[in-house]
């Protein structure tokens, strides 16, 4: 065992740094980092009376909040390991999270009562039941307000490989996994985003919460506390754009963890063009790839402050970084336009073949990786494990390329490629020119059975407001554009795009909606 600093000590270091400055802002509430810390260490107190101990899985369900905000700090200081989810996931999915990860507690937002049931029902490891937002004995100022008297003051010891966070994978290929995160490679995880996303980040930076903090935004919301910059929050659950770039222009917020989604959302709201926005430096886009046309529009509303990177939960997010000065929306060949950019500092990426061999510039296979960015495994799943580190490196399962200079180009997921008459057709490519059209706003491409070709593309299009989309005309638009064979043999217009918990287009339910000949919504 090696020992490492357990994650809590940012909190606290910072609390008596900076006791005075404001931690979190959310509604019409500032915390300062005095409070928050206090807060975190009577919970922690009342938690550890109850029975929770090192090593034991304490599941969060709940939306953002300043209680949120504290249950993961609360965990660390007496060395638990925080399981947040997704809390637009449903009650069955809820409950399969917290059998599968064995939680000894579970706190739920008051909100969901259903889900609450169906965990206690499929948990019987759980020991402790707490509520966001309830008015009972046990709730979470319940919590703060028992262990008040005689907070936890020193954080529990802690090993470099002692867990700290199961971060769930969204599930694509199947049941979610756990993915095992660390004391010591999220230490690595909060050096390095402060390194390569926003160099300079201190307490005199604001960001603006616009994301669930149970995955990518929590791991962005550790920087800020190292650093002792203030978190805002946005008021409710759903992105009001209008009200973040209000709180974007009345805090100077510096700095922001979106995916594409909402970064599109944000930059095509007419508010922007109304908001002072000058203090804006790092806005960081990740999750899902981001179309070439979107990026544009982004950089021509936003100006030079993009950051994207590329990166897993099994890796933190730790895998590329594409900073301010390699954007443009010109086409310029000197920079990687289509890319996600180079290594993160201390990460290695290789372009590996079926039989795990490296592969040179310019040739496309798996994406893998190695570093202390990188996960310990998935929670009890030695199978997936075997499969996940084959050959040394982590399989990431997308498929892409390394340039020359080492900037990394992703072509998609592994599984979303599709083989037409012999030949490999890679979706994203092809989305990536549908989008050019003006009428088109989403397009989503899948390989679906063809008796001729034994595969062959549908592109499911949605049309810009006030646009409608001819699918001859955007076959004639392809033309000169992407080679033939790429063409899609059959384009559908849906109003549209289904999309996950995370915000993604989840490509099986879209071939399950074009077998079923559905719509999203259950329309035909």
């Amino acid at each position: 065992m090696i020992p490492t600093a357990n994650l809590a000590s940012l909190l606290l270091q910072t609390a008596r740094r900076l006791p005075d400055r404001p931690a979190l802002v959310w509604r019409d509430r500032v915390w300062t980092w005095r409070e928050t810390a206090a807060r975190a260490a009577a919970a922690a107190a009342a938690l550890r009376a109850r029975g929770i101990g090192k090593g034991d899985r304490v599941l969060v369900h709940a939306r953002n909040s300043n209680a949120m905000f504290e249950s993961v700090w609360a965990c660390w200081l007496i060395g638990a390991v925080w399981v947040p989810t997704n809390f637009r996931l449903s009650p069955p999915e809820v409950a399969y999270l917290a059998a599968s990860s064995r939680a000894r507690a579970h706190l739920f937002d008051a909100a969901f009562p259903a889900h609450r049931a169906a965990a206690r029902e499929a948990n019987a490891q759980c020991a402790l039941e707490a509520t966001i937002g309830g008015d009972g004995t046990t709730d979470w100022e319940a919590l703060v307000a028992e262990g008040a008297a005689e907070p936890v003051a020193i954080p529990a010891d802690a090993e470099r490989d002692h867990p700290a966070w199961f971060f769930y994978t969204s599930g694509t290929t199947g049941r979610p996994k756990g993915a095992v995160l660390t004391h010591g490679q999220l230490g690595f995880v909060v050096v390095n985003h402060i390194a390569d996303l926003m160099p300079g980040l201190s307490e005199r930076d604001a960001s603006l919460v616009v994301a669930p903090l149970s995955h990518g935004a929590g791991i962005h919301a550790l920087a800020q506390v190292a650093r002792g910059a203030k978190s805002v929050l946005l008021p409710g659950e759903r992105l009001d754009t209008a009200e973040a770039w209000r709180l974007i222009e009345a805090h100077r917020v510096s700095n922001m963890f979106t995916v594409p989604t909402i970064l599109n959302a944000l930059a095509r709201d007419p508010t922007a063009g109304t908001r002072d926005r000058s203090s804006l430096r790092h806005v960081i886009y990740a999750g899902a790839p981001m179309y070439r046309e979107d990026q544009k529009h982004a950089l021509r509303v936003l100006g030079p402050c993009l950051v994207q990177y590329y990166g897993l939960g099994e890796v933190t997010g730790n895998i590329t970084v594409l900073p301010p000065e390699w954007h443009t929306a010109e086409d310029d060949p000197a920079f990687p336009v289509g890319s996600c950019g180079y290594p993160r500092t201390g990460i290695e990426i290789a372009i590996l073949d079926a039989e795990n061999r490296p592969l040179p510039a310019g040739e496309t296979g798996e994406i893998c990786v190695r570093g202390n960015a990188v996960f310990a495994g998935y929670f009890e799943n030695e199978e997936a494990n075997a499969r996940a580190f084959a050959g040394g490196w982590f399989h990431t399962g997308d498929l892409g390329h390394l340039d020359a200079r080492g900037f990394l180009t992703i072509t998609g997921r592994a599984s979303d490629m599709y083989i037409s008459g012999g030949s490999n057709v890679y979706p994203r490519e092809v989305e990536e020119v549908l989008l050019t059209h003006p009428a088109v706003a989403e397009a989503c491409v899948v390989g679906m059975p063809d008796p001729k070709w034994g595969e062959s593309g549908v592109a499911v299009l949605v049309p810009r407001a006030g646009a409608t989309i001819d699918p001859a005309a955007v076959l004639a638009h392809l033309d000169g554009r992407l080679a033939r064979y790429k063409w899609p043999a059959r384009i559908v217009v849906w109003p549209e795009l289904p999309r996950s918990g995370y915000g993604k287009v989840p490509k099986r339910e879209v071939r399950r909606l074009l077998e079923a000949g559905e719509a999203p919504g259950g329309g035909a």
